[in-house]
């Protein structure tokens, strides 16, 4: 699957009282997905709506379908859940986990390869050679969509996957910050890493 690239344009001024005042420029792809993320936490039975809205879409397209999977269930099962779900604190971004998820995200743009291997490290190697030390963390891996709301609805109904693992850490209470990245994969065309830890434990702190 492959995605065209998406251009930005340029910030606009908006005249307010005679001055000439900028346009926030959009938020980055990254800050976008961690917005969405935090929109789902905070406010799941609101999020319920936007996965009704990919349900219509999936009865036309067969979007997030895959009969092959015995897993048909899954977009309704996630819309439950939902609408059963306490919110929770939003994440705050943490430039070390960002850092993390980038590395990630620029390995397997080079290997095409998918999971949280990266060689011979794995999800606790990549973190400890980034200084990331955490009481909890975990990683989320979205493939081949580029639309944040996309990548996270994708997590969020987890199809296929046993245990919702990705829609657990999503919603999971403990966790307080999280780095997000996005590039390009060989063979997905776009991929999303989304690393969640609890407050990090700062030497010396």
């Amino acid at each position: 699957m492959r995605f065209a690239p998406i251009l930005t344009g340029l910030a606009a001024l908006v005249l307010l009282g005679g001055a000439a005042v900028a346009a926030s420029p959009p938020p980055s792809r990254e800050a976008a997905v961690l917005a969405e993320v935090n929109f789902a936490r905070t406010h799941p039975q609101a999020y319920v709506q936007h996965l009704r809205a990919v349900a219509a879409e999936a009865a036309r397209s067969g979007r997030y379908a895959n009969p092959a999977d015995g897993d048909e269930g899954a977009l309704d099962e996630a819309i439950r859940f939902l609408e059963q779900q306490a919110p929770v604190a939003p994440l705050a971004p943490e430039h070390l986990l960002q850092s993390t998820a980038r590395d990630h995200v620029v390995a397997q743009g080079r290997s095409g390869d998918t999971g949280h291997g990266q060689g011979d490290l794995g999800f606790s190697e990549r973190l400890k050679q980034r200084g990331v030390f955490a009481g909890i963390s975990a990683e989320d891996i979205a493939y081949g969509y580029s639309q944040p709301r996309d990548v996270v609805a994708q997590l969020v109904i987890d199809r296929g996957i046993a245990g919702r693992g990705h829609r657990v850490n999503i919603f999971e209470p403990a966790f307080r910050v999280a780095g997000v990245a996005c590039g390009p994969h060989p063979s997905y065309g776009e991929m999303c890493v989304i690393d969640f830890a609890t407050p990090l434990i700062r030497p010396g702190g």
